[in-house]
């Protein structure tokens, strides 16, 4: 019997932008392991080195993210889309290119990760704002959660591979491939033919107008100031728990690699599992309550780390558990939160109101880094998974007495009832 499909499985441009996604996905989990891959391997970098590689592709969410969502409203977001695929091809290309000349050094891969760093930012900000003008406002859970999906199949074969490409043909022929699959994401973002609207501004604005705009409209509005809130105090905590949570594994539970790389590898299943619920969950509970209990949940079952110290028997099975559920529950909520987030706001603000949320969002990781290892230096690992987690169901109470616990449908009209949503003037 034939498979029958339906919904926004049926529509061939949607399909054929969840193809350049999938693809998309893909290259940037190979690119994320592969490079370090080649700093450890070929190059012998220091560990002070292959932090800064590690810093330089984090760091242009807060260099640019900014910018990018000015740049995505001035402009038509497919195109945004296909130029940032070519530029992370040719600068992937670079790599190989270097081997064969025999000029590979780390400061090239510095270079590599920055910029790439910059367009991956710029992509996702085109993605997410583009998304709204491919699929009615109806369906935009529904669209999330198949293109998360797929992002979280990504995370789990992603890695294994980019390693196994960098071990069977080396890095640089890894990143030759790779950037194929750039190309070759651009090709069938090129072959959408959706009609796209033409890109409103007033062009008497400057660039630091806008961002003051995008920023003031998530400052102001009751339910996107409650989401950036709930991102940032996530991103602080959860880095916090993050910058200790191999140490306490190794150190405090006795882990080897094989069980951090079992730990960690579950998170990737947890992600596929929380996309494949999230439409579900949301329509029967609304997104707003969605939202609300996959945050709680998150920031609970999260304390199974610390508690694994009290029950070593079952630590593994405890952590185990743990990043699965967590993993999931924040897909649920992320899902959701893009979804609301495309609903409530119009379309000439979509790049910059994605960037004000990332920008949110990633200032909050440094510092929740730095903190993780301060608090973990004064009262131990244990306790500080403990406070982050704490932290983290904080988030879930600034949810749960805000507007976003009332937030039960996105219409077809592009509201998100019943909040209302944003006009030109505000």
């Amino acid at each position: 019997m034939r498979p029958r499909f339906s919904g926004l499985w049926r529509q061939p441009e949607f399909l054929t932008f969840w193809a350049a996604s999938a693809i998309s996905d893909v290259g940037t989990q190979v690119s994320m392991l592969a490079l370090p891959l080649i700093a450890a391997l070929t190059l012998d970098a220091t560990p002070w080195q292959m932090g800064l590689l590690a810093a330089a592709g984090t760091a242009p969410t807060l260099l640019v993210g900014l910018f990018a969502g000015v740049w995505v409203d001035r402009l038509r977001r497919r195109p945004v889309m296909i130029a940032a695929d070519i530029g992370r091809a040719a600068l992937l290309a670079t790599i190989p290119l270097a081997a064969a000349a025999s000029v590979s050094r780390i400061e090239v891969l510095y270079a590599v990760a920055l910029s790439i760093g910059a367009l991956n930012v710029l992509f996702d900000v085109a993605f997410y704002a583009y998304i709204p003008s491919l699929v009615s406002r109806d369906r935009l859970v529904e669209a999330n959660s198949k293109i998360e999906t797929t992002s979280a199949l990504a995370q789990v074969t992603g890695p294994g591979a980019g390693g196994a490409l960098v071990a069977t043909l080396g890095g640089p022929v890894a990143m030759l491939i790779d950037a194929l699959s750039f190309l070759l994401s651009a090709v069938f973002t090129r072959r959408i033919r959706v009609s796209e609207p033409a890109p409103q501004r007033d062009a008497r604005e400057g660039v630091f107008e806008e961002i003051r705009e995008g920023l003031s409209v998530v400052a102001r509005h009751p339910i996107l100031r409650v989401l950036g809130g709930c991102s940032a105090t996530r991103g602080l905590f959860g880095r916090m728990f993050l910058a200790v949570y191999i140490l306490f594994m190794t150190r405090d539970l006795g882990l080897g690699a094989v069980g951090v790389g079992l730990v960690l590898a579950t998170g990737g299943v947890g992600s596929l599992a929380g996309a494949l619920v999230a439409e579900r969950a949301a329509r029967r509970f609304g997104p707003g309550p969605t939202m609300i209990g996959a945050q709680l949940l998150f920031g609970v079952t999260g304390l199974a780390v610390p508690l694994a110290v009290l029950v070593p028997r079952f630590a593994l099975e405890l952590v185990v558990a743990s990043e699965f559920a967590q993993w999931m529950t924040l897909l649920v909520y992320s899902i959701n939160a893009v979804s609301a987030r495309q609903a409530l706001t119009p379309d000439r603000l979509l790049g910059r109101v994605n960037a004000t949320m990332r920008f949110a969002a990633g200032g909050a990781l440094p510092i929740g880094s730095l903190l993780g290892g301060a608090v973990g230096g004064m009262i131990g690992l244990p306790l500080t998974l403990v406070v982050a987690e704490l932290g983290m169901l904080l988030a879930s109470l600034r949810l749960l007495l805000s507007p976003v616990r009332r937030l039960r449908t996105l219409d077809a009209t592009g509201r998100a009832a019943p909040a209302p949503a944003l006009g030109r003037h505000f």
